[in-house]
């Protein structure tokens, strides 16, 4: 009986999260646009996309904003998944992708607390969640970097902090704050019994970037060094961890991950609420107050452009706006 063997082409799908982790996007991004293809595709009736064109594109991006309701910003997500499909895993040389047109985004100023409120939503956070807001405001971060904070990220001797692998898969320096550096240190302290408790428990191994993750990778001579023995140095381990370990969606190891950025999100709704604070402020808030208070202090704006990691200093610039009292620095007459 001969066995005849098959090679079965891996399902389109599975071509999407080949291309997306090979240009190493994050596990958020890989998420969201397979979830925007496999729409696109049943939007259509399971048509497949090399015979599909820019009609059905158009009618799938019109639906999300009419019938779905969604952003502008999130009908570009949807739109650059779609590109993302056509260019890097179909590898369609099709003209008419250039000729799609974003959504436009609405110009809206950032929220900005003032110094007063933001000590008010300070005051009425404690523990982990209160440093962690401490430091989004005194560094400027966003969100997700804080969370993602590795120990040796923090310099307490040259009092900075490298955020790595920011908006843009670039790394830079920020300041780290004198008044959260008691606090912090505590925490690193309670933070370490964890990270001997998970080595004991051999459970002590991290997620590493894609270019220290050796785990996947073929050595011809294995090192402690490599791989498996970086990932459970205590220099990688996330400053604010999860409670619990998770399996990790893309290794399918079970590892103690950092904390649920959701939990600080609820944890400040409810400070701004408590402080009688009616701005719809979040923790990216806090980034905003950052720089608008630096700006207000007579920091140059390159400064603080460099600071929060813009690319380019006019998305800065938005902070100027937010400077000017009442109507752009105009005294409204009634009042001189």
């Amino acid at each position: 009986m001969t066995t005849v063997s098959q090679s079965t082409p891996p399902k389109l799908l599975d071509q999407v999260r080949d291309r997306i982790r090979v240009k190493h996007y994050s596990i958020r991004t890989e998420t969201q646009y397979v979830q925007w293809i496999k729409r696109f595709i049943l939007f259509h009736g399971k048509r497949h996309p090399r015979d599909m064109g820019p009609k059905e594109m158009e009618a799938f991006l019109t639906h999300l904003a009419v019938e779905g309701n969604v952003s502008a910003s999130t009908q570009n997500q949807a739109l650059s998944a779609l590109l993302f499909l056509y260019r890097e895993v179909l590898e369609m040389e099709v003209p008419w992708l250039d000729k799609v047109v974003r959504a436009k985004r609405p110009q809206s100023l950032p929220v900005v607390l003032t110094k007063q409120e933001v000590r008010a939503v300070l005051d009425r956070m404690g523990g982990v969640h209160g440093l962690m807001a401490a430091i989004l405001y005194g560094t400027g971060m966003r969100l997700m970097e804080c969370v993602r904070l590795r120990v040796k990220d923090i310099d307490f001797e040259r009092g900075e902090i490298l955020v790595r692998d920011g908006k843009g898969a670039k790394d830079r320096v920020t300041m780290l704050p004198a008044s959260v550096v008691e606090g912090l240190q505590a925490h690193l302290k309670t933070r370490r019994a964890l990270f001997d408790e998970d080595k004991r428990a051999g459970m002590a191994a991290v997620y590493l970037p894609d270019a220290l993750d050796f785990q996947s990778a073929p050595s011809p001579q294995p090192s402690p060094a490599r791989g498996e023995g970086v990932s459970k140095e205590w220099g990688w381990q996330y400053v604010f961890p999860s409670g619990s370990y998770s399996v990790d969606p893309r290794s399918g190891e079970e590892r103690r991950h950092h904390l649920d950025e959701k939990l600080l999100q609820r944890a400040m709704k409810k400070a701004v609420q408590a402080a009688g604070i009616h701005k719809p402020a979040t923790p990216h808030t806090l980034r905003h107050s950052f720089a608008t208070h630096l700006l207000q202090a007579g920091y140059d704006i390159r400064t603080v452009q460099e600071l929060l990691g813009h690319k380019d200093v006019s998305t800065t610039m938005i902070y100027t706006h937010v400077l000017n009292k009442g109507g752009r620095g105009v005294v409204s007459p009634l009042d001189v």
